[in-house]
């Protein structure tokens, strides 16, 4: 019998009853005549719904603008997992949901090794949209289900983002929003507080349709119960309350030219021979690409055509020659950094004395040559450096091209002309953790310094803008991208991306930014709202274990359905 409350079967681990148990059942007299959906049915729906989930969440994702697709995805989404049925069924239409979302999200990650990395990262990630399906299976029987789903959803994010291997934040829903309405929510919650509303107004919209479904096929006289009436106007609230929240916030961001004083920045992208895994076969190409586009900018501010900047960023590794050890790589960073008059923070690749690798920018002021450094902290597993590498060689001829890496420290902030600059490289800036300590040491400019040609004119750069345009309100900064091969940007403390650069096309941007000291709540909370999603989500857990337990003393827990 469908429950007239929510639109579906009850669950029959609820009430200590096994569905299979009573195959015959008492229509209700004044019900629909309509009849139920068979099992086949609706796991064939749920299916649909998984996949129709899945997908539309990529589509809420840069380059394309529908951020507002997200919270329909996440509705969908809901729909296939939450209700009666085993949590092995929760698992496998959260999983089937996941696949629809990475595979088409993440094949930059295979285009120049093969598609067996991009389908095995893809199914991983998968597996922690499973995990939710687990969760909202359980946690949807609890009164205020919506929110429950969120902290759930919130939750195994930061999974996702910790483990394995320090885990994959990428795809995380909070990096669609740069354009929508929930995006000024990351100066109060950064972006687990961003997933968290996408999740709720999603988990909202499912129980408004599962209510109206109800409501369609309910007697006249019980449709207009009081009950009823305020569980439409509970659901409508969970679907509101987090966009308007979002406009209401906007206007608090920061101005875009607000700051204690405003200097000069300037991007170079300078572009490489070719793109793919060996485009740093010619290092000192590329090298002298970023040398000739800096020069280009010094010849037009003496014309008067440009502004003199104060600070240079050059990418990710421009110059994958050691400058520290090689002369000729330190004597053309040094030329092209008194020929525009300003330091230069150069993304370069230091060999350290036990023939492993650092990525590290180094600030580097014209003769006096190379100053404070960043090293990268954050490392990316499979690229720059390789897990188990006896063990994942057996599966990819690529595995020995994975670099060997080393893991930097310190407070990823270097000075430059007197001004804190916050430093997140390349892959870093998808992790909450990456800019935390470079705004505890006073940074008050930040920039995400990047290289993606091993991954083509992939969506993949688009991705990593928008992170940063979150981060960028995140922690009230404006912030610079430098990208060997875009796309570049310059991005305001209120996360609007004023500058940008085409793809594989040597370019400077020239911007006047502010500099902040204030910091957001976001900022000054840290790691508080992930951890409360995560802690409250297991408090959601218990409490569904006591409520079961007091109701069915003699009873396991479990879930049983024939649909699954």
């Amino acid at each position: 019998m469908i429950d007239p409350a929510t639109g579906e079967r009850p669950d029959p681990a609820a009430d200590g009853t096994d569905e299979q148990a009573s195959p015959a059942r008492d229509p209700d007299p004044g019900a629909s005549a309509d009849p139920a959906p068979t099992a086949a049915t609706l796991m064939l729906l749920r299916m649909l719904a998984a996949t129709a989930g899945g997908l539309l969440l990529f589509a809420s994702f840069p380059p394309r603008p529908f951020w507002f697709l997200a919270p329909v995805a996440v509705a969908l989404l809901t729909v296939a997992v939450r209700g009666p049925g085993t949590l092995r069924g929760g698992f496998g239409y959260g999983m089937l949901g996941g696949l629809a979302f990475f595979v088409p999200l993440l094949p930059w990650t295979g285009i120049y090794v093969g598609p067996v990395p991009w389908l095995a990262l893809s199914t991983v990630c998968a597996v922690y949209f499973g995990l939710w399906g687990v969760l909202a299976r359980c946690l949807g029987t609890l009164p205020g289900w919506p929110v429950w789903l969120a902290l759930a959803w919130t939750a195994t994010e930061w999974l996702r983002s910790s483990f394995p291997f320090g885990g994959f934040p990428w795809g995380r829903i909070a990096f669609g929003q740069a354009d929508g309405w929930y995006l000024p929510l990351a100066a109060y919650g950064g972006a687990p507080l961003v997933s968290f509303a996408v999740a709720l107004t999603g988990a909202g919209l499912a129980a408004l349709a599962l209510r109206l479904f109800a409501w369609s096929r309910t007697p006249a006289p019980r449709a207009n119960t009081r009950a009823v009436r305020t569980g439409f106007a509970t659901a409508v609230v969970a679907v509101a309350i987090m966009p308007l929240t979002g406009v209401i916030l906007r206007p608090t961001l920061p101005a875009p030219d607000a700051g204690t004083r405003t200097i000069t920045v300037a991007a170079i992208q300078g572009s490489v021979p070719r793109l793919g895994l060996d485009f740093n076969a010619q290092r000192r190409a590329v090298l002298d690409n970023h040398v000739r586009r800096t020069e280009e900018l010094a010849d037009a501010v003496t014309r008067g055509q440009a502004a003199r900047p104060d600070i240079v960023i050059w990418p990710e590794n421009s110059s994958d020659i050691d400058p520290l050890r090689n002369a000729d790589a330190a004597a053309e960073i040094t030329e092209a950094s008194v020929r525009i008059g300003a330091p230069i923070l150069v993304g370069a690749v230091l060999v350290n004395g036990d023939r492993t690798t650092t990525n590290s920018v180094i600030v580097w002021n014209g003769t006096a040559g190379p100053g404070e450094r960043h090293d990268k902290k954050i490392i990316q597993p499979f690229g720059e450096y390789l897990p188990m590498r006896g063990f994942f060689r057996l599966f990819s001829s690529y595995a020995d091209r994975a670099g060997y890496f080393v893991p930097g420290n310190g407070d990823g902030t270097v000075t430059a002309a007197g001004v804190p600059v916050g430093v997140a490289t390349c892959y870093e800036v998808a992790f909450d953790r990456a800019f935390r300590d470079s705004l505890a040491a006073g940074a008050q400019l930040l920039t995400v310094p990047t290289n993606n040609a091993t991954f083509g004119e992939s969506e993949m750069t688009y991705q990593q803008l928008a992170m940063s345009r979150v981060r960028a309100v995140e922690h009230g900064r404006a912030l610079v991208v430098s990208a060997t091969t875009g796309v570049s940007g310059i991005i305001t403390a209120d996360g609007v991306l004023r500058q940008q650069t085409e793809q594989v096309v040597p370019a400077a941007l020239v911007a006047q930014l502010p500099l902040r000291d204030t910091t957001t709540v976001a900022t000054r909370i840290g790691a508080w709202p992930e951890l409360a999603s995560v802690i409250l989500t297991a408090i959601g857990v218990g409490l569904l274990l006591l409520r079961r337990r007091r109701a069915n003393p003699t009873h396991p827990v479990r879930s049983s359905d024939n649909s699954e």
